[in-house]
């Protein structure tokens, strides 16, 4: 038995593994990872992965970073946790300070969790409760795009909309308005701006009916990743802040997958050149290395829960996590990197070799789009590229492109039919080549072409 095969042995006695019909691993062997260095990753038998997905897109600096690894290090000989409500610790503040001051403008308090989807709860909760604590009872409900994702509890799976997550639990979920996606698949890039302008009348028109019930919207700005990395203009975001401010509607901008960096400015509200209501950011937050969440919000919103303990207007929503040193210590580490080494920059030469490299998939014939914003890239396979028509999901066709990457040392995890690039900052022009080779050759071994 290889070393490979013994974890695996024991994992499958134990461990329920997310995202995963585990029945597939009758057939399809599990990667146990013995250790990780850079883009890499390094199984027990000595097999070597390009992690071309981030580790589910919250490795961006590396793994077994130097210098993140020595701010953890030095943190836990200090404070490893303390209750945050009626106490504080020099990281959580510091990681405030420096959120408030490198985020869009007006956003000056941090509320923090320990994942995405309480991230989004956070944020939900906020909103409603502000308006509650203004009198506003009518507002109760929440407004979404179709195929956004926002989470998995509860609250966030009902603001979310890719059925595959959502549909089983429907019963249980709040009942929220969506309104069509402003996705521009398969549109030439000159021709973004004009759907997404003529896309936002869905948009207008559920604001000026629901404003009186609404309590926010919430939206994932410019791409919809678990969506099947679905990307649209900046001009949307545009018009959303300036029609939710005029129905007085608040604004949720979910970059727990696109801030720091991923659509080529730290953060894709600054395409737009608007603030949000509520910024919710976590995984690459840490650059992957422990759970941490954060909610930003504005002095307005705080104000509206700061008065005598009586009034019972505080916010109550509370993690045993929450604001953790050690995982502070790792985002500040982060934050240390993004200001030390021009990363922004130097992802503008990487994203332009992966535009470079992927341009070349538009003429496969079975493939209906390529689509970029930044670091992150996704090439769509499809049945027919005249119609657009999908691949059906029983085939399973990203599975084929996973099994032949995995062949090939190249960690390529697709959702459904669609290929992404979402590589760590530190991935090197060569690495981004070996990445696009692959993809060819598990274009071929989905499509047979």
């Amino acid at each position: 038995m290889t070393n490979n095969a013994h974890w695996m042995n024991r994992d499958l006695k134990s461990v329920w593994h997310p995202c995963t019909q585990m029945k597939d691993h009758e057939w399809l062997p599990m990667i146990p990872i013995k250790r990780g260095q850079g883009v890499w990753l390094e199984d027990f038998d000595g097999n070597r992965y390009l992690d071309t997905v981030s580790s589910w897109w919250v490795n961006i600096f590396g793994h077994a970073n130097p210098a993140i690894n020595q701010r953890i290090k030095d943190q836990l000989d200090t404070l490893e946790h303390v209750i945050l409500s009626g106490f504080t610790h020099q990281p959580v503040i510091e990681l405030s300070e420096r959120l408030t001051a490198i985020t869009p403008e007006g956003l000056g308090h941090c509320f923090y969790a320990d994942n995405g989807s309480s991230a989004t709860e956070v944020a939900m909760k906020m909103s409603f409760h502000y308006w509650q604590n203004h009198g506003q009872h009518r507002k109760t409900r929440f407004l979404s795009l179709q195929n956004g994702y926002h989470g998995e509890t509860l609250g966030a799976l009902a603001v979310s909309h890719v059925g595959l997550y959502r549909d089983t639990y429907q019963p249980l979920l709040l009942d929220v308005e969506s309104v069509p996606s402003p996705d521009c698949f398969g549109l030439p890039r000159d021709e973004w701006e004009a759907h997404c302008r003529s896309m936002f009348a869905h948009m207008e028109a559920a604001l000026e009916h629901g404003r009186d019930e609404l309590c926010a919207v919430i939206v994932e700005p410019l791409v919809q990743c678990a969506g099947g990395m679905r990307m649209y203009h900046p001009v949307y975001l545009e018009l959303l802040r300036e029609a939710c401010t005029r129905h007085s509607v608040h604004l949720i901008f979910d970059e727990i997958a696109v801030g720091f960096g991923r659509t080529g400015t730290l953060f894709a509200a600054e395409q737009a050149g608007v603030s949000p209501d509520f910024l919710c950011l976590s995984k690459a937050l840490t650059a992957g290395y422990l759970p941490l969440s954060v909610v930003l919000t504005t002095d307005e919103v705080y104000d509206a829960f700061y008065d005598d303990y009586a009034a019972l207007k505080a916010f109550l929503h509370s993690h045993s996590y929450t604001g953790n040193p050690l995982a502070c210590s790792a985002a500040l580490a982060t934050l240390d990197l993004f200001a030390q080494d021009d990363v922004i920059a130097n992802n503008r030469q990487l994203a332009e070799h992966m535009r470079e490299r992927s341009e070349a998939f538009r003429d496969h014939p079975h493939v209906g789009d390529v689509r970029q914003h930044g670091m992150i890239v996704a090439i769509e396979m499809v049945k027919d590229k005249a119609t657009l028509e999908p691949y059906p999901f029983e085939e399973r066709r990203g599975l084929a492109v996973f099994q032949h990457g995995l062949s090939r040392g190249v960690l390529l995890r697709p959702l459904g039919n669609v290929i992404y690039w979402m590589p760590p900052y530190v991935v090197t022009l060569e690495e981004i080549d070996l990445i696009a080779d692959v993809t060819r050759e598990g274009l071929k071994a989905a499509t047979g072409v």
